[in-house]
């Protein structure tokens, strides 16, 4: 048996139904693109983040090179 969040396949169903009949079906599409634009933002600021964290230790890891062939020097 399939579920998706806890919820089986008919249940799923029952849920749209509901949301056709709250929503019509001309703000659907709204809705759904409003969601999709919000999730591609979200996922854009996440890559952001990612990078500044990659170049953040990237400088860190150079930082630790540097002091180690300092040290090597000093030999």
């Amino acid at each position: 048996m399939n579920t998706f969040l806890f919820i089986s396949g008919g249940e799923i169903f029952i849920v749209m139904i509901v949301v056709l009949l709250l929503f019509g079906a001309n703000k659907i599409p709204e809705i759904a693109r409003g969601l999709g634009k919000g999730m591609n933002e979200f996922k854009k600021a996440t890559d952001d983040i990612k990078k500044e964290i990659n170049n953040s230790s990237g400088d860190i890891a150079d930082d630790i090179k540097e002091i180690k062939d300092s040290f090597k020097d000093i030999k």
